[in-house]
């Protein structure tokens, strides 16, 4: 039989003198679950709590960062603040299993549970196939956490019987299908809600989809032609697109244009982009299912861990928060180029692993590259009208930062001139007549949906073009004589690589679907190529091999 103790409950009297409680506790140990993210995923953790003899203080193991072992001072202060005892006796938290990581202070709910549950205050069957997660302020009250939806999906595979969570991530954990979700305000509430779940409010993801914004105007983008269309291509067929020109030439306006034109987030996907704006705790309060394709453009200086991921507990960087969506680098040719080198392997596989002493944790990134830079450091290299100020070595320093094998992946590369002075004044003329229907985003993007639709009913998985491996380019890219001839003019005129290649081939493929042809053309391997600006420069930059 577990020994007892006698509990101190306040103070009382006129004097202030101490008033000790003579009802004994048993003392005991309480368990009860969460879970701890690794990655995008999150496994589960058994908080133990144990009280024994001793003297008064609280101890967390379990490999706690310093969030997690501080939450032992906001749960006391929560306990005592909404009404329920502090245990003053020797406590013990363990987070099993010990080995594993924990980050955050997500921990704060089931502690404070777990504690209610050893000292006699909540009736054990009360928190019986239970989960929770959620940090605690000192009033009681409880604040939202991040990644609640991959915790979600490993109480549902846990088994669980009901979730308990902040209200403000309700919606983000009603999103997975077959689980009870009990959204709670604050420790009081949960209490109640544990001794009678009739009283849960109801949760519905629903209400919390907020309207996503109109999509900027292609149309609003002067001249540039050759760029519109690359942009066009880029949607329909998830190509990477590359766009070298001078100052003011709409490289950065295009770029910013191409979420819009890509079709809507299918379920299955936007589940998965939120989940990891969710692990990144960028999932704003009271929001549930992602809408809108991710648009991230980072600054120039970021570090190869911000751009990939990483961390001493990995983090999705901005590659796999445009996951299923646009990443944009503006300036290109000034990014690091050890930085940029990082992007080779996850464009090619569409996934990054990061890989560390404990844990190796995986991301998606599944994007449309778009990339944009200036012909050089002054910017004018090649303009008629304006001179370039840089030497011959300096533009070959600036395009040495850019490696031969990253140029090889980018499907699309433009070269864009300096807009024409009647592009820029003709939108300003009295009685002018737009003319610009076909080339509007809701026009563009009602042909990319159609050629998106052709190939999802015809490459296998509905992948678009961009993604089909070898054995399936051969099946849907067969050639005339006469594409064969000039398929075999370009890879020996052009010096290209196998992969070089076989991605003209994938471009050809999309020019065919936006056309709503069943075989590739010629002609369309011959626009194809317009769009291969930079294979020379792959074989006489330094370190271009």
């Amino acid at each position: 039989m577990r020994p007892k103790i006698v509990v101190v409950t306040g103070r009382g009297g006129t004097g202030g003198e101490l008033v000790r409680c003579t009802r004994a506790v048993d003392l005991m140990l309480a368990r009860c679950s969460s879970a701890a993210l690794r990655g995008l995923e999150a496994a589960e953790v058994n908080v133990e709590v144990d009280i024994a003899p001793g003297l008064p203080g609280l101890q967390i193991v379990g490999l706690a960062d310093a969030p997690g072992r501080e939450s032992r001072e906001r749960v006391r202060a929560a306990l005592r603040n909404s009404g329920f005892r502090v245990p003053l006796t020797r406590v013990i938290i363990s987070l099993a299993p010990a080995d594993l990581r924990k980050e955050g202070p997500a921990f704060d709910l089931p502690i404070a549970l777990g504690l209610l549950l050893a000292s006699g205050q909540l009736a054990p069957e009360r928190l019986e196939g239970v989960w929770s997660a959620g940090e605690l302020g000192l009033d009681g009250s409880l604040r939202p956490v991040r990644g609640v939806l991959a915790l979600a999906l490993a109480a549902r595979r846990g088994g669980a019987r009901a979730l308990v969570v902040p209200a403000a991530n309700g919606p983000e954990a009603m999103l997975v299908e077959g689980l009870v979700v009990w959204p709670a305000e604050g420790l009081s509430q949960v209490g109640a809600l544990l001794d009678d779940p009739v009283r849960a409010s109801p949760c519905r993801p629903a209400a919390a989809l907020a309207a996503a914004p109109p999509p900027l105007e292609l149309a609003e983008v002067r001249g540039q032609a050759h760029g519109r269309r690359a942009l066009e291509i880029a949607a329909a067929g998830n190509h990477h697109l590359l766009l070298v020109g001078p100052p003011g030439s709409g490289k950065t306006m295009l770029a910013r244009r191409l979420a819009g034109l890509l079709p809507p987030l299918p379920h299955a996907e936007a589940l998965e982009t939120t989940q990891v704006h969710s692990v990144a705790g960028l999932l704003r309060p009271n929001t549930a299912l992602l809408q809108q394709r991710p648009f991230r453009a980072p600054h120039h200086s970021c570090t190869g861990s911000a751009l990939i991921g990483g961390g001493a507990i990995p983090r999705p960087g901005e590659l796999s928060l445009a996951h299923n969506g646009v990443l944009f680098l503006d300036e290109l040719t000034e990014f690091r180029r050890e930085v940029l080198d990082q992007l080779r392997q996850p464009l090619e596989e569409g996934e990054v692993w990061i890989s560390r002493s404990r844990e190796r944790s995986r991301f998606p990134c599944r994007v449309t590259l778009v990339a944009a830079t200036n012909p050089c450091p002054c910017g004018w290299f090649g303009d008629p009208q304006r001179a370039c100020r840089c030497g011959e070595a300096q533009r070959q320093r600036y395009w040495s930062r850019l490696s031969g094998p990253l140029l090889d992946r980018i499907d699309l590369q433009v070269v864009m001139r300096r807009l024409e002075a009647d592009d820029l004044v003709q939108p300003y003329a009295v009685g002018r007549a737009d003319g610009v229907e076909r080339r509007s985003t809701q026009a563009v993007g009602q042909r990319v949906a159609a050629a998106r639709q052709r190939m999802v009913s015809r490459n296998p998985g509905g992948c678009p073009n961009a993604g089909l491996v070898r054995a399936d380019l051969q099946r849907h890219c067969r050639l005339s004589l006469e594409g064969l001839d000039l398929w075999r003019q370009a890879i020996q005129g052009r010096r290209l690589s196998a992969r070089s290649a076989e991605r003209l081939l994938r471009v050809a493929r999309s020019l065919a679907d936006l056309e709503d042809r069943e075989r590739v053309e010629p002609a369309h391997l011959a626009e194809a190529l317009t769009y291969r600006s930079f294979d020379q420069l792959q074989t006489t930059e330094p370190g271009g091999n």
